[in-house]
């Protein structure tokens, strides 16, 4: 079981970007948390594994407090929960192995990995992990060669190499066409699925959220708006859409004008 617990994130400006923000997750969901740009989706998302440190509130993950966590700690906790990135956060002159291969620093000797020196076994799970997505044979490539969907998937790859128990997805395809969109939604889907990995995903498009939700909150303004299941989900108007949203709903057909490719 993963809970948060009345989590509330104050920047140094004042700015409140979420407020006793509580929710719970059984093992194994998919959840997407949706809302506007400035809702508090991607603190929420960070403040997890606490690439943010949070103001107030706790946050549970069978039964311990990841927020009072010493670094010896959230390095282990760390290691159970993988990060997707929206603008995928790879270091762009290294080869695609090693940007997957660096999902394995958690487990490695820090000097070791600086100089690329995995084990063996590590580089043939990170080769897995690319044949996984697809992507197998652009290994040896520079990241920056590859499309922004390729880059996507070696960010997947990188958060398999993990061995995560959690990943979280912060707005994973806001850049991408819909039809690779859908493509990378299905893979996390598969980790999901076959591997049994709870997912805490951010979206917009409410054909997304239908289409692969278990769970959803909606974030406005930093406070929770809305709770429903895969069932409500599905049965949602964009009119109710646009209640949580407080504008109108969008559907993933309006993003066919921007560019993008396999």
């Amino acid at each position: 079981m993963f809970e948060v617990r009345e989590l509330t994130k104050v920047y140094d400006d004042g700015t409140v970007a979420i407020r006793d923000v509580s929710f719970t997750v059984d093992p194994g969901e998919f959840l997407v948390i949706i809302g506007l740009s400035g809702s508090g989706k991607s603190t929420l998302l960070r403040c997890i594994n606490r690439l943010i440190e949070p103001t107030e509130g706790s946050i549970l993950w069978e039964g311990v407090d990841i927020t009072t966590a010493d670094p010896g700690q959230l390095r282990k906790i760390r290691r159970q929960i993988g990060m997707i990135f929206q603008h995928f956060n790879l270091v762009k002159r290294s080869s695609v192995l090693t940007n997957v291969l660096s999902g394995r620093l958690g487990y490695v000797n820090p000097i070791a990995s600086i100089l690329n020196r995995f084990p063996m076994r590590d580089r043939n799970l990170a080769l897995k992990a690319l044949q996984r997505v697809g992507i197998a044979d652009q290994a040896y490539k520079r990241a920056d060669e590859l499309s922004g969907g390729q880059q996507q998937r070696v960010g997947i790859a990188r958060a398999l190499m993990q061995q995560p128990r959690m990943i979280l997805a912060d707005e994973p395809v806001a850049s991408l066409d819909p039809v690779l969109a859908h493509s990378i939604l299905g893979y996390i889907e598969k980790m999901n699925q076959e591997d049994g990995i709870t997912v805490l995903c951010s979206l917009h498009y409410l054909d997304l959220v239908q289409r692969y939700a278990t769970k959803v909150i909606g974030l406005r303004e930093g406070r929770i708006v809305y709770r429903g299941s895969r069932e409500d989900i599905r049965r949602m108007t964009d009119r109710e859409f646009k209640e949580i949203y407080g504008q109108e709903a969008e559907r993933v057909s309006a993003g066919f004008d921007e560019k993008g490719s396999s």
